[in-house]
């Protein structure tokens, strides 16, 4: 038992951490663009990353992304060791490019580290023919590596051509005023697209661990009794995220807001309200995604309305570089973590 309180525990550090990993996810154009200061942009997102919560659970009425991750692993091969050396390894690579200012993938550190984990605990890939990965649950969160910016840039592409269009006749002062206004709306509709789908990220793992812990006592379920009997894991979930988005991340809102491409009010409704779309398509679709990924795609897509060369593009490839790296860096730091922690006995 409590073995298995350090897990939540550690679970919600690192959803905390994910709060101010991903804070720039949703505040970096609304802070560029001046809209509102660093302090104020944070209360904004925090307030909104936790009123996800109310919208998973009572307008969805289930939390499809959290079922997901909990099914990754095929729950032969989930343990308590296995969930704790996922966990720590995500921690670190999320505190490693934090430290950094790279915006990496949450979501995918915990993927790789989970995976990993499990890999290191059955020996292999398959065991006593029965697959260790999930790969119909694994194989659409893969993909939407590369799909999720896609389609961020595609919509943040049509927006702003669209914007632009409409407002080709108006008074430039008196509409940089109007988007001002509605980058405030734009911000917050990401902002509860990130909390819907991160802080379920951390609820999937939990209730891997407790499924596991409560099949060990002869009780069985599955994700959705779990959320009904543990009503308090969602709740912590999203508090935690938001606590953690109040906390910031100042490295990574420069490289989001400043670095990629210079961002106008215009723009970041555009980028932001392409994002949101993005992750309230890949929600009702469970598949849980990159918020990195989305928003930076959104941004290059609204950058390359411009010209091509107004994207900083030798930025963009070393995010490239750190997004492909994320899930077998995540992976083997979790396979050597499990190693450890068998060998020490605990």
């Amino acid at each position: 038992m409590t073995f298995l309180v350090i897990i939540i525990v550690l679970a919600l550090v690192f959803d905390y951490i994910n709060g101010f990993h991903d804070a720039a996810n949703s505040i970096a154009t609304i802070v560029s663009t001046k809209v509102l200061t660093p302090f104020q942009a944070v209360l904004w997102a925090a307030f909104f990353n936790f009123a996800a919560f109310f919208i998973s659970k009572y307008w969805i009425g289930e939390f499809k992304i959290g079922n997901t991750v909990a099914k990754w692993v095929n729950e032969d091969f989930i343990n308590l060791h296995v969930v704790f050396s996922g966990l720590i390894a995500a921690i670190a690579w999320n505190l490693i490019t934090w430290w950094f200012g790279i915006p990496s993938s949450s979501s995918h550190t915990l993927m790789g580290g989970f995976l990993g984990a499990a890999l290191a605990h059955a020996g292999g890939l398959s065991q006593n023919g029965h697959n260790v990965v999930n790969y119909a649950k694994v194989i659409p969160t893969f993909l939407f590596i590369f799909l999720a910016p896609l389609i961020g840039m595609v919509i943040a592409y049509i927006i702003t051509v669209i914007i632009l269009n409409i407002c080709r006749k108006a008074i430039p002062h008196k509409a940089d005023k109007w988007f001002r206004r509605l980058q405030l709306v734009s911000s917050a509709l990401f902002s509860l697209g990130h909390g819907g789908n991160d802080a379920q990220k951390v609820m999937g793992i939990i209730g891997a661990a407790i499924i596991y812990h409560d099949k060990m006592k002869g009780i069985s379920m599955d994700f959705n009794t779990f959320v009904n009997i543990y009503w308090w894991v969602p709740l912590a979930s999203f508090t935690a995220i938001g606590l953690g988005t109040l906390s910031g991340g100042w490295k990574i809102v420069k490289t989001m807001g400043t670095r990629i491409t210079k961002v106008t009010p215009l723009e970041g409704v555009a980028a932001e309200t392409a994002g949101a779309a993005t992750l309230y398509l890949t929600e009702h679709l469970a598949i849980p995604v990159s918020t990195t990924h989305t928003i930076t795609g959104a941004i290059i897509g609204v950058g390359a309305t411009k010209r091509l060369s107004a994207v900083r593009w030798g930025v963009t490839i070393n995010l490239l570089w750190a997004w492909i790296l994320t899930i077998p860096v995540s992976a083997l730091f979790a396979a050597i973590i499990y190693f450890l922690v068998k060998l020490s006995g605990i």
